[in-house]
């Protein structure tokens, strides 16, 4: 019998475990909508507890949660601050301008990180002639930016100039607990800098859907009106709620695992000619990895490894990504990286000949 791939291409790749299955199915429900399901509302009020914010709401994905924070925050016409590689400006469809009518700025820091002396001089005057600059989406961790955390010191930093600024802040953080295990601060000393803040429980977390924007009170309110028109009102989801909660109450700590697991997986590839680690050090899940024209495209190594049974996301011509996660154990961990201190540009040459 042949056994599964090793799935490296993302952290979304996660089943719910036995034990979580168990919680969702015994999960209290009732109408979302109304606001009636009630562990729906214990799934929001941890939420909020967790990031230290007044409240928050359950939304189907990440991309949702990040798109209403920019309408809660914004105005039409007027103008955000990001990395240019931010997840909410390159992987969300278009959605800032889109949904909310809002133009964007982009700034490319260290891998996506941004620092205060990116953003000090970008607010544009006063004057009719200009968008208006209302808002700074940072990422955290950044996961164009190889997975590293957003140095706490340059969020606050970001933050205070931001306030004297009259400028929202908003954080993607839909990897935020990683940044937590990796760092030990808490994610309310991250939250603290922030409007509003995103949360994804589908992703290393492990839950099957679900992500949660956390914000005051108000801006909580007017999310709700946002989540019914941007399609995310949901009726009986307690179902999918007991599972991001199992995973808020079991599996952050476990994201520790993941992380090592990451680092024998760069050591790998830094060790084997033809490839570099693209974003400088591994500090959580994440391995961006740049691959030499000398082994082929990254589209061909890919191709090699999914015959060894180990499948990566190709993410460029010359780039890959592998991201661990709790469906992927050591022993499949170690296996991979066996495989790829194998990989030579005769292997890749046979396979682009194979097919």
């Amino acid at each position: 019998m042949q056994r599964p791939p090793i799935d490296l291409r993302s952290d979304t790749a996660t089943r719910p475990t036995p034990a979580m299955r168990r919680a969702m199915a015994e999960a209290e429900v009732g109408d979302d909508v109304l606001g009636e399901d009630p562990t729906v509302k214990l799934l929001e009020a941890r939420t909020a507890e967790l990031l230290g914010k007044e409240a928050a709401v359950f939304v189907p994905s990440g991309t949702m949660a990040n798109q209403i924070a920019v309408g809660v925050n914004t105005q039409p016409g007027d103008e955000l601050l990001c990395s240019a590689t931010a997840h909410v400006y390159v992987w969300e469809a278009g959605g800032i301008a889109r949904l909310s009518g809002v133009t964007t700025r982009t700034f490319e820091g260290d891998h996506g990180l941004l620092a205060l002396e990116d953003l000090r001089d970008a607010i544009r005057p006063d004057d009719p002639h200009y968008a208006r600059t209302r808002l700074v989406c940072l990422e955290n961790t950044h996961n164009r930016g190889g997975g590293r955390v957003h140095p706490l010191a340059s969020i606050a930093a970001i933050g205070r100039w931001a306030r004297e600024h009259n400028l929202a802040m908003h954080l993607d953080g839909a990897r935020l607990c990683n940044a937590v295990v990796a760092t030990g601060h808490p994610a309310r000393e991250w939250a603290r800098h922030f409007d509003t803040v995103s949360i994804c429980f589908s992703k290393g977390l492990g839950a099957p859907v679900g992500s949660a924007l956390a914000g005051s009170a108000e801006a909580i309110r007017r999310a709700r009106r946002l989540r019914k028109l941007f399609g995310g009102g949901m009726r009986q989801a307690g179902i999918i709620a007991a599972g991001a909660l199992y995973a808020l109450e079991h599996h952050v700590a476990r994201l520790e695992e993941d992380h090592r697991h990451a680092r024998i997986l760069a050591d790998a590839f830094e060790s084997t000619g033809g490839f570099a680690i693209e974003s400088g050090s591994v500090e959580t899940n994440l391995v961006w990895v740049a691959v030499d024209r000398s082994l082929g495209t990254a589209a061909e190594v890919a191709a090699y490894l999914r015959s060894r049974g180990i499948l990566v996301s190709v993410l460029g011509p010359q780039l890959l990504r592998a991201c661990t996660h709790l469906d992927v154990t050591r022993q499949q961990v170690e296996f991979a990286a066996e495989v790829i201190r194998q990989v030579e540009p005769a292997m890749i040459s046979a396979m682009t000949l194979v097919y």
